[in-house]
C-alpha cells in the first residue's frame, strides 16, 4: 500500500519505475501519452534505484523506466561511434551493427518518445548505412551502376539524412558525424570516382542539346520544377503523394553536365528545343538560341514558354487547370546551401510543403502534374574534401565545376557543356571540391549529383483513360504495321507477338521505341505468317505489358 503523505512523492516515483505488477497500471497511462506528464521523469531521476541495477547492461526491459539507465547508455553509445574516427570502414561498420543489436530495442522505450534517445533513433539508420555501404557502387557499365543505384544506393544517402535529423545538438551531431564519415565517405569516393572512369571511357548518359528527347505533354497538364530534388528526396516526396492516394509514375533522369541549376533548369522545360548556350559563357547560363539573349534572371524563359503556350505560375497566380503550366516550388537547392548538414532537419517540413502544393494542383483541375529537377547533391557532415586547381587557371571556379582559362595548362580532365560542345570545364575528382569549407554542393560528377527521378502524379480518384496508353489505330501496309498510341507514352516499344507475354514469341525484325507524335511502325519478318492472328503490345522500360491489342498480320482478311 503507498501513502503518498507518509511515502512521499519519491517513493512513489521509485515503485512506478520498479516494475512492480501493481505499478504497471500506472505506467502504461504514463507511456500512453508521456508529454502531458512532464514532472514524472524528474521525480524519478532524484529516486534512488536499486542497488540491483546494473548500468552497464544495455537495452535490458528491467531498467527501461529509469532516465538515469537510458542517460547512461546513450552517453556510452556516444562514445563508441565517436570511437570509429580513423578506423578502417569494414571495422567501422561491424561496430555499428553490433551497436545497433544492442541499443535497438531502446527505441521502444518511452524515454525514445520524449526525445532523450535521438543517438539510438540515429543508429538505426547508421546501422542501415552500415549495410548499404558494404559495397561501393564501383563495377560493370553505366547501366550497372544505374541499376545498383535506383533499387539500394540510393538509401544510403537517404539514411545519412534521416541519422542527421535526429542530432539535436552540437553534442549528439558529434558521434553522428564520425559514424557518417567513417563508413559514407569512402563509400561515396569510392562509386564517384568509378563513375568518372566509365564516363571518361565511354560517354556521360546525360546526353546533349541535339539528343534531347521531349517529353509527351498531354492537356492540363502542370510541370512542377523542384531545385535540387535528390533522388533519395523524391523517393521520399513518393510515399508521402502515395499516402494522399495520388497515382506516381517514376522516371529516371541524367542531369545535363555541369550539374548546376543555369545548366539544367532550362533542360527540363517544355522549351528546351529553342535554348541553346554561347561560347562567351562563364557561368553556365544559356540563352534563346534565337537571339542570344541570356535566360538569367527569368524574362526570357517566361516568354519562351507563354509564346509556346504555357503559362508561368507563381505562389499569387490564380490556379486552374485550363491551361497547361510551368511552376517552381520547393527550393531545396537554397536550404542545402544555407543550413549544410541542418538540411536534414527541414527536409521533410519541405517536401511535405510539396506534397501539399501538389494536392493543391490537382484539386485546381490539373490533370497531370509533372515533378522535374535541374540536379541532386552531395552533402558530408565536416564538408567534403578540397583539392587544388589554381584560381589563375580558371575563368570561374565553383564547389565541383570550373571553366578553364583558353590555353591554360590543366591535367583536370575536360567536360563539354551540355548547352554547347564548344565550351568546355572541369570537374573535381571524387567528391572533393576546389572550394574548402562545403558541406554541401552540386556542379560535378557523381550518382547523387546526376542520377534524377522524374515523377508523374495523378489523382487517385481521377479516372485515367484519357491519359493511360491507349492504341488508337492500327495500320497495315503489307508486312509493315503502323501504329498510333495516345496518352502517356514516354519510353515505351512496340512490339508484335503469337503470345502476348512471351517476349521470346515476338514475329517482327526489330522492336520500336514509340515516336514523340505517339506512333511507331515495326516490320514482320516471315512472309508466310500473314493472316496470322497475333498480338500488337507496348512493352515500358522493365519489360512490363502495358497494354495490347489484337491484330492480324497484313490486315483484316476478307
Amino acid at each position: 500500500m503507498f501513502n503518498p503523505e507518509k511515502d512521499g512523492i519519491l517513493t512513489g516515483a521509485t515503485k512506478l519505475a520498479s516494475h512492480i505488477p501493481q505499478w504497471n497500471p500506472v505506467w502504461e497511462r504514463f507511456c500512453e501519452a508521456p508529454k502531458r506528464y512532464p514532472n514524472i521523469p524528474d521525480r524519478i531521476r532524484k529516486s534512488n534505484p536499486p542497488k540491483t541495477i546494473s548500468w552497464w547492461n544495455p537495452g535490458h526491459s528491467e531498467y527501461d523506466r529509469w532516465p538515469q539507465w537510458n542517460e547512461e547508455q546513450e552517453n556510452n553509445l556516444r562514445k563508441k561511434l565517436e570511437s570509429l574516427n580513423n578506423i578502417p570502414p569494414h571495422k567501422a561498420r561491424e561496430h555499428i551493427l553490433k551497436l545497433e543489436k544492442d541499443h535497438g530495442l531502446r527505441r521502444n522505450f518511452v524515454w525514445a518518445e520524449l526525445g532523450e534517445s535521438q543517438l539510438a533513433k540515429a543508429l538505426e539508420h547508421l546501422s542501415v548505412l552500415a549495410h548499404i555501404t558494404t559495397k561501393a557502387l564501383a563495377a560493370g557499365n553505366i547501366a550497372d551502376l544505374e541499376t545498383g543505384y535506383q533499387n539500394k544506393g540510393w538509401q544510403a544517402d537517404n539514411a545519412v539524412m534521416m541519422a542527421l535529423s535526429f542530432a539535436k545538438n552540437q553534442e549528439d551531431l558529434q558521434p553522428i558525424k564520425t559514424a557518417i564519415r567513417a563508413i559514407y565517405k569512402p563509400w561515396a569516393e569510392e562509386s564517384a570516382r568509378y563513375l568518372q572512369k566509365i564516363v571518361n571511357q565511354s560517354e556521360y548518359p546525360g546526353g546533349n542539346l541535339s539528343i534531347k528527347k521531349i517529353p509527351n505533354y498531354v492537356k492540363k497538364e502542370c510541370i512542377l520544377f523542384v531545385d535540387g530534388l535528390r533522388f533519395d528526396a523524391a523517393k521520399r516526396l513518393v510515399k508521402l503523394l502515395e499516402d494522399q492516394g495520388c497515382q506516381i509514375n517514376e522516371k529516371v533522369a541524367w542531369a545535363p553536365l555541369p550539374t548546376v541549376t543555369a545548366t539544367g533548369k532550362p533542360s527540363v522545360t517544355p522549351v528546351h528545343g529553342k535554348i541553346g548556350g554561347q561560347d562567351t559563357t562563364t557561368d553556365f547560363e544559356p540563352c534563346v538560341a534565337e537571339s542570344g539573349k541570356s535566360l538569367k534572371g527569368g524574362y526570357q524563359l517566361k516568354k519562351l514558354l507563354n509564346d509556346a503556350g504555357w503559362e508561368m505560375l507563381n505562389t499569387s497566380s490564380k490556379r486552374n487547370g485550363n491551361h497547361n503550366a510551368w511552376y517552381e516550388f520547393g527550393d531545396i537547392d537554397h536550404e542545402g546551401h544555407q543550413r549544410g548538414w541542418k538540411l536534414a532537419k527541414h527536409l521533410d517540413t519541405i517536401l511535405g510543403d510539396i506534397r501539399d502544393r501538389v494536392m493543391q494542383l490537382l484539386e485546381a483541375d490539373w490533370k497531370i502534374i509533372r515533378i522535374v529537377t535541374d540536379h541532386g547533391w552531395l552533402l558530408l557532415p565536416g564538408n567534403l574534401p578540397k583539392i587544388e586547381l589554381p584560381s589563375a587557371q580558371t575563368e570561374t571556379k565553383w564547389g565541383r565545376c570550373a571553366i578553364v582559362k583558353p590555353g591554360a595548362s590543366t591535367d583536370e580532365r575536360l567536360y563539354s557543356w551540355y548547352w554547347n560542345p564548344n565550351v568546355h570545364f572541369a570537374l573535381a575528382d571524387g567528391i572533393s571540391c576546389f572550394r574548402k569549407g562545403l558541406e554541401y554542393d552540386h556542379g560535378g560528377l557523381s550518382l547523387q549529383e546526376c542520377l534524377t527521378l522524374e515523377l508523374i502524379v495523378t489523382s487517385g480518384s481521377l479516372h485515367t483513360s484519357h491519359i493511360a496508353p491507349v492504341i488508337t489505330d492500327v495500320t497495315w501496309k503489307g508486312l509493315r504495321c503502323v501504329v498510333t498510341v495516345d496518352g502517356i507514352f514516354e519510353d515505351l516499344t512496340l512490339d508484335i507477338r503469337t503470345q502476348p507475354g512471351n517476349s521470346s514469341s515476338s514475329v517482327v525484325y526489330e522492336v520500336k521505341t514509340l515516336k514523340n507524335n505517339g506512333t511507331a511502325s515495326v516490320v514482320v519478318e516471315n512472309e508466310d505468317l500473314e493472316g496470322m492472328d497475333t498480338t500488337i503490345v507496348l512493352i515500358n522500360q522493365k519489360g512490363e505489358l502495358v497494354t495490347q491489342n489484337n491484330t492480324t498480320i497484313g490486315g483484316e482478311q476478307k
